[in-house]
C-alpha cells in the first residue's frame, strides 16, 4: 500500500493515530502518557524501568554475546569491540542493570533509559530531552540502536569511542547531574549485587571506567538490523511497498540521499560518518558571535566537562563539530544519521526541530537553510510531492521487523501530522522559482539606516 493512500486501519488505530497528534500540545510526561495507553510511566515521562525491561526481554532474547549479532560479518564486528572490553555475558548483564539504574543520577531520577527508553525506539521521541530537576538540554537524544557500528559518538562526534560515551552523561550537570566520577561510585559501590559483578565481568572493584565500559557492552548488544529494506536488497523484491522502490530509486538519484546516507549490505545504517552543515541551525543562530564566544570560553576552560557542557546546555551547541576541532569548516555541521530505524525516532535533527520525516523532506527538497557554512552537497531538489511521499515510504522501510508496531503507530501518528502542517515547505525554493537569500536580502533593505 503506498504512503500517501489513507491506510484502511481498525478504528482503534485511527483513535491512536488522533492521540498522538493531540500529545503534541501537551507537557511531555502527559503527551507520553496521551501517547502510550498501557504503559506504565515513571520520572520525566520514560516508561517505568521494570517495563522497559520486560519489553526489552521481548526484543532481546538470550543469545550468545561473544559471536558477532545476526546479519553482521565476524570480522567487521571485532573491529568495533575493544580489546580492552571484549563482549562477555557478565558484562553485558552489569551493562543492563547499570543502564537502567537511576541510582547514578544525582536525584534519582534519571537513567540511560530515561532518554533512551525501550519503547520508544530507544530515545525519548521528544524535541530535547528531560534531566535531573526537570531541566532541558539543547539537544535531541539520538537513538543508542546500532550505535556500537559508529566510529564517533554523539552528534558533534566529541567522544571518541562508546565506552567512553558511557560516561558522559552521568556526569553532565542537566543529564544525571552527578558532580564527578567518585559520586557516581559511591552511589553504586555499597550495593553487594554490583561488588560482585564488577568483580566477576572485570575482575575489580567498582570503578568508573568500568562502568562506562559495562554500559557500552549492554549497548552493543542492541543491534537491529532486520528490516523490509535489509530483505529487499538481499534479493526479496517483495519486502517492501511500489511506493518504497520507488523511493530507494530517488534516494539514489534525484534526491541525491546517498551522498550522505550511503546504504548497502556491507554498509547498513545509512550514514557516511562524517559531519555536514545541512542549515538547520542557520534558522535562527548568529554562528559568527557565537563562534567567538566558544573560543573565548573553551580558551578560558578547554577541559572535556567544559566542552560537554557548553555542547549540550547552552547556544554554542549550534556550533556542533566546530566546538570539538575549532575549525571554522566545522561550523554548524552534525553527524550524518543513522537511517536505519529512523521512522521510530522522531522528531528530527540534532535540536529535534523537524516533527516529521515530511518535514524532513522539505527541508532536504528546499536545500536547507542558507548560511556561510552550508555543506556544498546542499541544494533545492525540486521534488514533487508523490517524491516526497515515495521517499518517506522507502524510511519507513527500514525499521527493524521487531520493532514494526511501533513503525505502524509512527506512520499514522506522523502521516496525520503532516497533513495538518509543513511548516518547512517552501516549493518556490525546492523548484529554483526564488533564491534561498532573497527574503533576507529584502528584509535587510527596508531596515532604516
Amino acid at each position: 500500500m503506498g504512503i500517501r493512500r489513507p491506510l484502511r486501519p481498525l478504528a482503534g488505530r485511527m483513535a491512536l493515530g488522533a492521540a498522538l497528534l493531540a500529545a503534541a500540545c501537551l507537557s511531555a510526561p502527559a503527551a507520553e502518557a496521551a501517547a502510550r495507553p498501557g504503559i506504565p510511566l515513571g520520572d520525566h515521562g520514560a516508561a517505568k524501568m521494570e517495563f522497559q525491561l520486560q519489553e526489552l526481554a521481548k526484543l532481546l532474547p538470550e543469545a550468545d554475546v561473544t559471536h558477532a549479532p545476526a546479519g553482521l560479518d565476524p570480522v567487521i564486528w571485532e573491529a568495533f569491540v575493544p580489546k580492552d572490553n571484549e563482549m562477555s555475558a557478565r558484562r553485558v548483564a552489569l551493562g543492563r542493570k547499570l543502564y537502567f539504574d537511576t541510582r547514578l543520577s544525582k536525584d534519582g531520577t534519571v537513567a540511560c533509559a530515561t532518554c533512551h527508553d525501550v519503547t520508544r525506539g530507544f530515545t525519548d521521541q521528544l524535541k530535547v530531552s528531560e534531566g535531573i530537576g526537570n531541566q532541558l538540554g539543547q539537544r535531541n537524544a539520538p537513538t543508542v540502536l546500532n550505535t556500537a557500528l559508529l566510529q564517533v559518538a554523539f552528534l558533534d562526534g566529541r567522544s571518541p569511542t562508546l565506552d567512553h560515551q558511557a560516561t558522559q552523561p552521568i556526569l553532565n550537570p542537566v543529564e544525571m547531574g552527578m558532580p564527578d566520577a567518585a559520586a557516581a561510585v559511591k552511589a553504586i559501590s555499597g550495593d553487594p549485587e554490583y561488588q560482585q559483578a564488577f568483580k566477576e565481568a572485570y575482575g575489580r572493584d567498582v570503578n568508573f571506567e568500568d562502568l562506562g565500559r559495562a554500559i557500552a557492552a549492554f549497548e552493543r548488544t542492541l543491534v537491529f538490523l532486520d528490516s523490509p529494506f535489509r530483505r529487499f536488497l538481499e534479493g526479496d523484491p517483495n519486502a517492501i511497498s511500489a511506493d518504497a522502490r520507488a523511493g530507494w530509486d530517488l534516494f539514489n538519484g534525484k534526491a541525491r540521499c546517498v551522498t550522505c546516507h550511503h546504504m548497502s549490505p556491507g554498509n547498513p545504517l545509512g550514514t557516511d560518518n562524517r559531519f555536514h552543515n545541512i542549515g538547520v541551525s542557520a534558522r535562527h543562530q548568529d554562528f559568527e558571535s557565537l563562534a567567538t564566544q566558544a573560543l573565548k570560553l573553551l580558551k578560558a576552560d578547554p577541559s572535556e566537562k567544559r566542552l560537554d557542557e557548553l555542547a549540550l546546555s547552552t547556544p554554542m551547541s549550534e556550533l556542533g563539530r566546530f566546538m570539538v576541532t575549532k575549525n571554522r569548516a566545522d561550523i554548524g555541521a552534525f553527524r550524518t544519521s543513522i537511517l536505519l530505524n529512523v521512522a521510530i525516532t522522531p522528531p528530527y535533527m540534532h535540536d529535534g526541530s523537524l516533527p516529521t520525516l515530511w518535514d524532513v523532506m522539505d527541508h532536504y527538497n528546499k536545500g536547507g537553510e542558507a548560511n556561510l557554512f552550508l555543506d556544498g552537497g546542499m541544494e533545492p531538489l525540486a521534488l514533487t510531492e508523490a517524491e516526497i511521499d515515495q521517499l518517506v515510504a522507502f524510511m519507513f522501510s527500514l525499521t527493524d521487523s521487531r520493532l514494526a508496531a511501533e513503525n505502524e503507530r509512527q506512520l499514522i501518528a506522523q502521516r496525520n501530522a503532516a497533513a495538518r502542517v509543513r511548516a518547512f515547505r517552501d516549493d518556490k525554493i525546492a523548484r529554483r522559482k526564488k533564491l534561498a537569500f532573497e527574503d533576507r536580502i529584502k528584509d535587510a533593505t527596508r531596515r532604516p539606516k
